[in-house]
């Protein structure tokens, strides 16, 4: 069953992040916990993690969009 990857929100007043690079191809598996987008807010930059394991089925924001948390 997919599960839709979303925007984490990291602290109280965060509504938006920027994907600034996928680490992870469609198509590539991957492990819960493990690292599948670097991620930018105005304050960080982080990797955000997988939630559970599986295969990376499509990328529906490309690298360089701000898109809000949830």
């Amino acid at each position: 069953m997919p599960i839709q990857v979303e925007m984490p929100k990291l602290g109280l007043t965060m509504e938006e992040g920027t994907i600034v690079e996928w680490l992870k191809a469609q198509g590539d598996t991957v492990e819960r916990g493990e690292s599948l987008f670097v991620l930018e807010t105005d304050k960080l930059t982080l990797e955000a993690e997988a939630p559970e394991s599986g295969t990376l089925g499509q990328i529906l924001v490309q690298a360089g969009t701000t898109v809000p948390t949830g």
